[in-house]
């Protein structure tokens, strides 16, 4: 009876209904519940149509029947259809807990049609979605069978936030300034909970906003309130708004101190044009940069800045604000960086660019061993190899990109109660799988989960595998649950990119290899990961550097991951192979380029057939993200019948059983 009395206090409340997921109520349109227990009582108020009809519901949670008397007529679930109550008969109630876990009431009476009375019967359930957040109700009437009347319900109160569409105008001179203000707003509003959700355009790197939107709408049952531009949105939040930062449209650099300010001050950043708003709602100045660096180099800012703001500054974060240059920032992850109170940076991490590298080196020095470096390297700067190069000889890790949104927001919502993530594994770990004379292909696609092809057409037509950004199961618990959730049952996920972040393992100190690894090692344990995926270029030249792994980094893997039933290796072709007790690392043999034509693209892994001649042929294809799976499909419907695509694990077992690959490291004389 206390678990009842419990699960019935849990149900208590005022919910109201999400309409776009409940049965049609017409005229009423809306519906509303308080649930109230007192007294060995439960009452259940239902409000009509914003008070245009309301009824009370009392009865005992022992089970006892009880009688209520009909007022009038009305039959409110379905007002256009001839159904109605009998006013001075009588009601018969009777409440119980259901073995699944939800409150069940039926309800017995006379009704009354065009031809006479029906003796009705309805069966009245409410139970609660695992959050806690919504109610699922629904009425399954005798006269109706096999059709149930359906409304959901979100608790009045919990899961209240607004969202804002952004544009794809991310110039200096165009949307930047109004869209720069919104993410940093967005990082203060955030900073205590989850209030502001930003739903960025399809142009955008990270496709998923509206799609985990909806998520959290329909799965976590929350409520969001759109904000139809930065005046709006100023005026909801004006009481968290400390005061505003004017940066100089003339020197970009600008905007990205500002950022760094707006951490440490709760101010929002805005451009010149923007004054009179802030006013308007008397904000108060924290810094006008105007003038301010003109004439300077980047160096020379970043210097002012670390003299002034470091030491308020995070050491567990810091952000490299660099993606696209010029005329245009696309700075998505901002509102983690002011979240997090990180310094924010745009340096180059090319040698040659002596002043901005060693000051680069200075900073990731001063930052918490294992700690993270969010954002992207600057295109105009320096390289992908040359930025993951330097951090990963720091023992930092690399989570990109400058465009990731939403952080300050999803970090906060956290997995739905008992979920476990469980991956679509296609084989047992003592299975024997004999492959036949035949070319296997396997692909995976490069550059995380929410970049490509996830919500494209096609996902789930065939074996595929998804590269999985393993941080987020901390930075992100719900997005990643909704990766998992949505995955189909030819959705395979892998473990990258080299660590528990991106890193490449040959820039790491050697003595911090095998605690990142260790770490790396947790994630695929909470992820349900058995594969796991190596990639590296301390060499630099994603097409001419050597991708290759020594044998010394290739047991730190094995050592480190042994419930792993494979490894994959590379990002363009790469040439280190081996298997360890049925256990292959493969490197990649083809890279499916977003520009190759799909008639050349079915020639090259033709003729890797004619050159890797041993049968079985294992053949790892990566998939550039920019490629959809129907136009992987297409490619792969050109090949002959002695090809054959397969799972990833499927794969890899087979690999491991009957390797036809030859051993090879880095620095063996073929190959890499």
């Amino acid at each position: 009876m206390v678990d009842v009395i419990q699960t019935l206090q849990d149900l208590c409340g005022t919910w109201t209904l999400i309409i776009n997921q409940s049965s049609d109520i017409g005229r009423f349109v809306t519906l509303s519940l308080d649930i109230s227990l007192e007294d060995g009582q439960l009452q259940i108020e239902e409000n009509w149509g914003n008070r245009k009809w309301r009824r009370t519901l009392r009865l005992p949670i022992n089970g006892e029947a009880c009688t209520r008397p009909v007022k009038d007529r009305v039959f409110p679930s379905n007002i256009y259809t001839a159904i109605s109550y009998i006013p001075g008969e009588e009601i018969v109630y009777r409440g119980a807990w259901s073995d699944t876990g939800g409150l069940e009431i039926s309800e017995r009476f006379e009704a009354v049609g065009s031809q006479g009375t029906y003796p009705m019967e309805i069966s009245h359930t409410y139970r609660l979605s695992p959050t806690g957040a919504g109610l699922i109700y629904t009425a399954a009437r005798s006269s109706r069978q096999g059709h149930e009347i359906r409304h959901t319900f979100r608790r009045k109160g919990v899961g209240e936030a607004w969202m804002m569409p952004m544009v794809n105008d991310w110039a200096l001179d165009g949307g930047l300034p109004e869209q720069a203000g919104i993410i940093s707003l967005q990082g203060i509003v955030n900073r205590h909970e989850p209030r502001l959700y930003l739903v960025y355009p399809p142009e955008w790197d990270f496709k998923f906003t509206p799609h985990v939107l909806d998520y959290l709408k329909e799965d976590r049952f929350m409520a969001f309130t759109e904000l139809d531009g930065i005046d709006s949105a100023i005026e909801q939040f004006r009481e968290d708004i400390k005061g505003y930062i004017v940066w100089d449209q003339n020197v970009r650099t600008s905007l990205i101190v500002s950022f760094t300010l707006a951490g440490l001050t709760d101010a929002i950043v805005i451009a010149e044009d923007l004054i009179p708003l802030a006013e308007k709602y008397g904000l108060a100045l924290i810094h006008d940069f105007r003038g301010q660096f003109e004439g300077q180099l980047d160096f020379e800012i970043y210097t002012w800045a670390y003299e002034q703001y470091w030491e308020q500054c995070s050491r567990d974060y810091i952000v490299w604000m660099g993606g696209q240059h010029g005329n245009v920032m696309m700075p998505g992850v901002a509102d983690w960086g002011i979240y997090n109170k990180a310094f924010f940076t745009d340096l180059s991490t090319r040698p040659e660019d002596t002043e901005e590298y060693d000051m680069a080196r200075s900073l990731l020095s001063k930052q918490n061993k294992y700690s993270f470096v969010f954002g992207w390297h600057s295109y105009k700067k320096d390289k992908e190899e040359q930025h993951v190069t330097l951090t990963s000889q720091y023992a930092l890790r690399v989570e990109g990109l400058h465009t990731l949104p939403n952080m300050s927001f999803s970090c906060q919502i956290p997995l739905t109660p008992g979920f476990t993530f469980r991956n679509n594994h296609n084989i047992q770990a003592d299975e024997t799988i004999v492959p036949k004379e035949k070319v296997y292909i396997a692909c995976i696609q490069t550059d995380c989960l929410g970049i490509g092809g996830w919500t494209e057409p096609g996902r789930g037509d065939i074996p595929y595998a998804w590269e999985v950004t393993m941080n987020w199961v901390w930075l992100a618990p719900a997005m990643m649950e909704f990766f998992y959730k949505q995955a189909t049952s030819n959705d395979y996920f892998v473990g990258a990119l080299s660590g528990p972040g991106y890193m490449y393992p040959r820039s790491v100190p050697p003595e911090d290899l095998p605690p990142l690894i260790e770490k790396a090692r947790e994630l695929m344990q909470i992820l349900d990961l058995k594969v796991f995926e190596v990639m590296e270029y301390t060499d630099g030249g994603f097409y001419t550097g050597s991708p290759d792994l020594p044998r010394s980094i290739v047991d730190a893997y094995y050592d480190g991951m042994p419930e792993a039933i494979g490894f994959v290796n590379g990002y363009t072709p790469a040439y280190t192979f081996t298997v360890r007790d049925r256990r292959p690392l493969i490197s990649y043999d083809y890279y499916l380029s977003p520009t190759q034509t799909e008639a050349d693209a079915a020639a090259d892994l033709e003729e890797l057939a004619v050159i890797n001649r041993k049968r079985p042929y294992f053949l790892l294809m990566h998939v550039r993200n920019f490629s959809d799976i129907k136009r992987v499909q297409r490619v792969l419907n050109r090949l002959g019948p002695q090809f054959e695509l397969v799972p990833l694990d499927t794969f890899l077992k087979m690999a491991g059983e009957t390797p036809t690959f030859a051993e090879r490291y880095r620095g063996d004389t073929q190959g890499g």
